[in-house]
C-alpha cells in the first residue's frame, strides 16, 4: 500500500504543505462492512496511532492513521460530521467523502472522551474556517464587481477550471470567473494613460489569479493521480478480500462440521465435568469416612489397651480368687474339724454334766438321809 499523499508530504522535508499533527492517541481501527452496512471490519491487527492533522495552507483538519505503510484512516473533518460514542470505549463517525463509517476502540473511557472533545473542537474550528473562507471570497469578489460597474464596462469571459480535490472548492469558486483581458475593440473610450494603467493593473491581477488557479489545478491533478493509485490499490485489496471470502465460503461446510464437533465436545466436557463433580463429592465422602475410621481405630486401640489391662487385672483377681478358695476350703476343713471337736467336747460335757447331776442327786440324797 502507498503512504497517504498528504501524510507523506507532512513527513518529508521541504514539503509545500504545512500539515502537522496536533493531537495523537492509540486505538483499534474499524470500518463498516460495505456490503452489509451493519458489521464492523477491523482494519488494524493491533492498536495504532490515530492523529489529528492541521493543514494551514488549506485550512483543513484531518484524521489520519497508518498501519505500517498502509493508510487506514484519511478523513477530512467537516462541520456536518458527528462523532458518536456507542459504548464506554467505542466511538464512530461517518465520512460521506470516503463513503464509509470509521470506528475506534480505545483502551479506556478517558481516551475516548478526549478524542471526542478534540473532534468537537476541530469540527467547530473547521466551521469557523469555512465561514471565514466564504467571507474572504465575498470580499474578494466585491471590488471586481464594483470596478466592472463603474466608469468602464468591459466584457467578461468566464473561465472554468475543474479541480478534483474537494478541499480546493472554495478557492476555485472564488476565482472561477475572472475578468478577461481587455482588447482594443472592447474599449468604448479613447486610449488614455489612466485607462491603460487601470487595465494593466487589472491584467496583472488576472495573471496572478490565473497563476494561482494553475497551481491549484496542477496540485489537484497530482491529487487525482494519487487517488487513482490508491483506488487501484484498494481494488486489488478488494479482489484479494473477495478471493479470501470465496475460500472461506468453500471451507464453511468444514466450519459447520467443526462447529457440530465442537458442540459434541462441549457436551462431552459438560458430562465429564458433572462426573468429575460427582467423583469429587464421593472423594469428600470417602475422606470423611476415612477420618471417622481413623477415629474408630484410635478408639479401638484405646479399648484394646484397656482390655489388655483388664485381662491382666482379671488374671490377678483369678489368682487371688483361687487363693481365697483354697483358704476358704482350708478354713471350712478347719471349721469341720472344730465342729467335730466341739461336738465331741459337747458330748463329753454332756456326760460330765450327767455325772455331776447324778453326783448332786446322790449328795442330796445323802444330805437328806443324814
Amino acid at each position: 500500500m502507498l503512504i497517504h499523499h498528504h501524510y507523506r508530504r507532512a513527513l518529508c522535508k521541504g514539503s509545500l504543505t504545512t500539515e502537522q499533527p496536533i493531537f495523537s492517541t492509540r486505538a483499534h481501527v474499524f470500518q463498516i462492512d460495505p456490503n452489509t452496512k451493519k458489521n464492523w471490519v477491523p482494519t488494524s491487527k493491533h492498536a495504532v496511532t490515530v492523529s489529528y492533522f492541521y493543514d494551514s495552507t488549506r485550512n483543513v483538519y484531518r484524521i489520519i492513521s497508518l498501519d505500517g505503510s498502509k493508510a487506514i484512516i484519511n478523513s477530512t473533518i467537516t462541520p456536518n460530521m458527528t462523532f458518536t460514542k456507542t459504548s464506554q470505549k467505542f466511538g464512530q463517525w461517518a465520512d460521506s467523502r470516503a463513503n464509509t463509517v470509521y470506528g475506534l476502540g480505545f483502551s479506556s473511557e478517558h481516551h475516548l472522551s478526549k478524542f471526542a472533545e478534540k473532534f468537537q473542537e476541530f469540527k467547530e474550528a473547521a466551521r469557523l474556517a469555512k465561514e471565514k473562507s466564504q467571507e474572504k471570497m465575498e470580499l474578494t469578489s466585491t471590488p471586481s464587481q464594483e470596478s466592472a460597474g463603474g466608469d468602464l464596462q468591459s466584457p467578461l469571459t468566464p473561465e472554468s477550471i475543474n479541480g478534483t480535490d474537494d478541499e480546493r472548492t472554495p478557492d476555485v469558486t472564488q476565482n472561477s470567473e475572472p475578468r478577461a483581458e481587455p482588447t482594443q475593440n472592447a474599449l468604448p473610450f479613447p486610449h488614455s494613460s489612466a485607462i491603460s494603467k487601470h487595465w494593466e493593473a487589472e491584467l496583472a491581477t488576472l495573471k496572478g489569479n490565473n497563476a494561482k488557479l494553475t497551481a491549484a489545478l496542477l496540485e489537484s491533478t497530482a491529487n487525482v493521480k494519487q487517488w487513482k493509485q490508491q483506488l487501484a490499490a484498494y481494488q486489488e485489496e478488494a479482489e484479494r478480500l473477495h478471493k479470501r471470502v470465496t475460500e472461506l465460503e468453500c471451507v464453511s461446510s468444514q466450519a459447520n462440521a467443526v462447529h457440530s464437533h465442537k458442540t459434541e465436545l462441549n457436551q462431552t466436557v459438560q458430562e465429564l465435568e458433572e462426573t468429575l463433580k460427582v467423583k469429587e463429592e464421593e472423594i469428600e465422602r470417602l475422606k470423611q469416612e476415612i477420618d471417622n475410621a481413623r477415629e474408630l481405630q484410635e478408639q479401638r486401640d484405646s479399648l484394646t489397651q484397656k482390655l489388655q489391662e483388664v485381662e491382666i487385672r482379671n488374671k490377678d483377681l483369678e489368682g487371688q480368687l483361687s487363693d481365697l478358695e483354697q483358704r476358704l476350703e482350708k478354713s471350712q476343713n478347719e471349721q469341720e474339724a472344730f465342729r467335730s471337736n466341739l461336738k465331741t467336747l459337747l458330748e463329753i460335757l454332756d456326760g460330765k454334766i450327767f455325772e455331776l447331776t447324778e453326783l448332786r442327786d446322790n449328795l442330796a440324797k445323802l444330805l437328806e438321809c443324814s
